[in-house]
């Protein structure tokens, strides 16, 4: 029965989708928009391929003669739908930001970085009061870290990490107490900037770092989870 293999058909190609959108828009081979797109067909065919082969399992005939097909493209269907629908689920439980600071009132500036984000879409300036709000409530943890060592011990620290992480360095001033780095995202190859504070507070150092996408409306989280990992490696030592 050709209607069998339908579900396995359309479970494939979306999988091919999922699996080419992401490393497209890293490699340039097309808009980042582009690649959303192709993760949204994706999630619409290995939606349909669900659908369709649960309504074929259900008829007797189909079940008997071609039930590990069906099932076998159920399953490929599921693999597709799961990243994109992840990911659409983590951007509603997150803030719709893209700039998150450990200090909002006197969030760390770009210097170096500043001309690397020239044809950005979102701007190096901070966004304010509305975006710290909406960081304070959907991220209540991120905050300002003080560590009980000299500023340049933190600075080498900081800049240790910031290396191990994969970040490019892009400026480090020990004399300012300012490390300016960027992140390249693992699946679409965002682009996104960083700069570390460390200024001493008594006999101590305190520590703020931000994390800002050059595009997207929205991080999905990214940034955050960026800053809760350099500061947990930091405080950890």
């Amino acid at each position: 029965m050709r209607l069998a293999r339908i579900p396995i058909v359309l479970a494939s190609v979306a999988l091919l989708l999922v699996l080419v959108s992401g490393p497209g828009t890293r490699l340039g081979l097309w808009h980042f928009r582009t690649g959303f797109t192709l993760m949204t067909w994706a999630t619409f065919l290995a939606l349909g391929a669900l659908a369709l082969g649960m309504f074929l399992l259900l008829i007797p005939r189909t079940r008997r003669g071609h039930g590990q097909l069906l099932g076998l493209g159920m399953l490929l269907g599921l693999a597709a739908a799961a990243m994109p629908l992840l990911g659409a689920y983590t951007a509603k439980t997150v803030p719709f930001i893209h700039d998150i600071s450990t200090d909002t009132t006197r969030p760390p500036e770009f210097v170096a970085i500043l001309p690397l984000r020239a044809g950005a879409a979102n701007p190096a300036a901070y966004g304010g009061p509305q975006v710290a709000a909406e960081q304070h409530a959907g991220y209540p943890d991120i905050r300002s870290l003080v560590l009980e060592i000299a500023p340049p011990e933190a600075f080498r620290r900081a800049e240790e990490f910031a290396r191990d992480m994969g970040w490019e360095i892009v400026a480090s001033d020990p004399r300012e107490g300012r490390i300016e780095a960027t992140d390249t995202t693992f699946w679409f190859g965002f682009k996104d900037d960083v700069v570390i504070r460390i200024e001493p507070e008594a006999a101590a150092s305190r520590i703020d770092i931000r994390s800002v996408s050059r595009v997207g409306k929205s991080d999905v989280g990214k940034n955050a989870a960026r800053i809760r990992d350099f500061l947990t490696r930091l405080q950890q030592g």
